[in-house]
């Protein structure tokens, strides 16, 4: 006989199902509707292809706000391409109760610290996963758009063990805001700390001591949303804690700067995507090769997929990690991006940015 534990979970699933079956008929995702104790009071959608074997890889994929899973699945197209290459797909989603434009609340301490909140939720909701579908423990990667990718920060400090790789796209560093005028000023550009503070946030969010995720970072030059200084701040920091040189190697592919930094074995430890007259949103490319996704807010064809050079450099496309594809190396002198001076700005900029990050309603 059930106790009155299991038949009380066994109801709040089935209230899950039945409440957003709507969403289901419109999306190629699977709920996952018990996952542990999900402290962050997140939603969890899956993807897993037909006949999908054992070991196969696992990605997480974090929308932005005012996004749905299923919206920047559709956008992306993360899950068309593991149907072509055979991975299994992970998508925490926010609720409107805890954030009323969707997003992930990565400013908050409560939501983003090692055992506690949206993080633990979404470690809950891997182990499940892996579990369930024999996935490879050892082949997890994160990425996440916006909110989303300040939240795929904090993931990758919160819980390093558990990604071979991250990518952040249109994001923040980990640790930078704790108050939502804070994460406002982090957004514009102001307060951010030097590389030795922002490493440290990283390795005091955990006991551990290495090896960290590889790093991808995606970028628009002309985001006003979360300026690209935030590109930046993440490179610094996670250059601080690889401890690796300070001079990238510079690619051009597709029309825009790759930079590359490598450790003392000569891995690619950091990428560094900086997308040329592109705003705030994920970058994709509707036609030609490496074609991926589907325009929609915030969904920005730049003639170049990040959905696919994300999961060829994971090895999820061919079984091993390739440098992309460009022209020939060159070293070039590393772009100067100077924290903006303040400037007054009518209260319809401030409004529209505030609304873009999930900070007012």
């Amino acid at each position: 006989m059930r106790n009155i534990a299991d038949t009380i979970r066994r109801l709040n699933v089935k209230n899950i199902v039945n409440n957003f079956g709507d969403i289901r008929t419109n999306s190629r995702l699977d709920i996952l509707p018990d996952f542990g104790s999900n402290p962050g009071r997140l939603r969890a959608w899956k993807y897993i292809p037909a006949a999908l074997p054992a070991n196969s890889p696992l990605v997480v994929i974090l929308h932005g706000c005012t996004q749905t899973a299923a919206e920047y699945d559709l956008g992306s197209g993360w899950s068309a391409l593991a149907d072509r290459f055979g991975f299994a797909l992970l998508f925490p989603e926010q609720q409107r109760v805890n954030n009323p434009n969707l997003c992930f609340n990565w400013f908050s301490p409560s939501q983003t610290t090692r055992g506690h909140g949206e993080v633990l939720s979404i470690r809950q909701m891997i182990e499940n996963v892996i579990a369930e579908h024999s996935l490879d423990s050892q082949r997890t990667f994160i990425t996440g758009l916006s909110a989303g990718g300040a939240m795929t920060s904090a993931m990758l400090a919160t819980y390093p063990e558990t990604f071979k790789a991250g990518a952040i796209i249109a994001g923040l560093p980990y640790g930078t805001a704790s108050t939502i005028p804070e994460a406002f000023d982090r957004m514009r550009g102001h307060g951010l700390e030097d590389s030795k503070t922002l490493a440290d946030r990283v390795r005091q969010a955990s006991d551990h001591k290495g090896p960290w995720p590889l790093l991808s970072i995606w970028h628009g030059n002309a985001d006003k949303t979360v300026l690209p200084v935030n590109m930046e701040a993440i490179v610094a920091q996670w250059h601080s804690v690889h401890a690796i040189g300070e001079r990238p190697v510079v690619r051009i592919v597709d029309g825009h700067t790759l930079r590359q930094w490598r450790d003392s074995n000569g891995t690619i430890v950091i990428d560094a995507y900086t997308i040329a007259g592109m705003g705030h949103g994920t970058p994709i490319r509707l036609s030609g090769p490496n074609s991926c996704g589907r325009a929609q807010p915030f969904m920005l064809d730049a003639n170049i997929s990040s959905t696919w050079h994300i999961a060829m450099t994971w090895g999820l496309l061919d079984g091993e990690r390739k440098p992309a594809v460009g022209l020939e190396p060159r070293q070039l002198k590393e772009p100067n991006y100077q924290v903006p001076p303040t400037k007054s700005r009518s209260a319809e900029a401030i409004e529209y940015a505030l609304r873009a990050a999930g900070l007012m309603k």
